[in-house]
């Protein structure tokens, strides 16, 4: 029996949204593109939605919108999908590290002004596994250096902080619909903010440059074809119209993983922090002392067993290119360096039962049984 690290939810109301826009005229710039930009915008109580490609799409332009580029800096985190920093080599900019909290593993707002110099010109905080703590925090920071907020949300959508949906604190934030995160639209991303200008600008630049209004052959600016045709749009209006339904399912699945691992003295179990809701993009536990050790080994033992798992997350700023350009070693951001020998994403997605999680725990402890 293989039990997948992650899988898409798609029902028939799914798979007939993109039959219906197929059978249509029109596959790309229409009705369905705008209907699930606004349906985002309405779900995170933004004004404007733009709707792109991909995740990693949405954080970049939105280094372009704020004008950033050579010579600037922006503060983000170690403990991330790479897509975080590559946004700001990609403008041309450096990422300025700083490390996580140790419990919520988010950037770790006491660090951050340490960090701030003329340079900064934006921070990047990463709603880290559907995780929203201190994003708070990280926005009042912000705002005392008069410094922009790019909110990486892209793993949380659906979460909540302090009655706050996730996407709505920065002054742009960023979601990502791969087909493991908590909805999908295949390959697709969107930008939520509430300020006008940076909305026109970010979709003109998704839009090879063109301005409000302008011609297809008329280009305010350079920009590129980032653009979300109305086939992925479509998907993305029906599986928004379950999301509540999947984040209730997915603290399901949650709860039944802490059950059955809370005891064991080995493993150290993510729990949503108190105030808030928590969409669990993923599932990710962490071996304590000498298991951490034998993390890597550990993980092959699962996979041998059709168990799919992953080190969610190697640090990124000792992957080879960032060390290239950065200078980073070994114990430069000490916390991460820590959680990122120790951690092992369980497979985790909408509908996994309760056998197969007993299998997957079953399968863990035997595994650290031979430690």
């Amino acid at each position: 029996m293989e039990i997948p690290l992650s899988r898409p939810d798609i029902n028939e109301d799914d798979i007939q949204a993109v039959v219906d826009v197929l059978r249509s005229p029109i596959l790309a710039l229409g009705p369905k593109m705008r209907e699930f930009e606004r349906k985002i915008a309405d779900y995170t109580g933004r004004r404007f939605g733009i709707s792109v490609n991909s995740g990693t799409s949405a954080l970049f332009l939105c280094m372009q919108a704020l004008g950033i580029g050579p010579g600037d800096e922006v503060i983000t985190t170690p403990f991330t999908f790479i897509a975080s920093a590559n946004c700001i080599l990609m403008a041309g900019a450096k990422p300025v590290f700083v490390d996580i909290d140790p419990v919520n593993l988010n950037i770790n707002p006491a660090l951050i002004e340490s960090k701030i110099t003329k340079k900064t010109r934006a921070i990047l905080p990463v709603i880290v596994f559907g995780n929203p703590a201190g994003i708070d925090e990280v926005c009042r920071i912000a705002k005392k250096h008069n410094l922009p907020v790019v909110e990486d949300s892209c793993e949380g959508l659906g979460s909540v902080w302090k009655g706050k949906k996730v996407g709505s604190f920065g002054d742009l934030g960023t979601f990502a619909f791969y087909p493991n995160k908590q909805m999908t639209t295949g390959e697709g991303g969107m930008i939520v903010t509430d300020d006008e200008s940076l909305a026109d600008i970010c979709m003109s630049l998704r839009n090879q440059g063109r301005g409000k209004g302008s011609g297809w052959l008329s280009h305010e600016r350079l920009g590129y074809n980032y653009r979300m045709c109305d086939i992925n749009a479509a998907l993305g209006i029906t599986q928004l119209n379950r999301l509540d339904e999947f984040v209730r399912r997915r603290s399901n699945v949650a709860g039944m993983y802490q059950k059955r691992l809370v005891d064991d003295p080995r493993i150290i179990v993510p729990f949503a922090p108190p105030g808030a809701v928590m969409s669990w993009f993923v599932f990710v536990i962490r071996l304590k002392d000498r298991y951490a050790d034998h993390r890597d080994r550990i993980l092959d033992d699962l996979r041998k067993q059709n168990i799919g798992v992953n080190n969610y997350f190697p640090p990124v700023h000792l992957q080879p290119f960032m060390v290239e350009r950065l200078g980073h070693k070994v114990g430069d951001f000490p916390v991460t360096d820590s959680v990122c020998r120790s951690t092992i994403a369980l497979p985790f997605h909408n509908n996994l039962s309760q056998n197969e999680v007993d299998i997957v725990c079953n399968t863990l402890k035997a595994c650290l049984d031979k430690v």
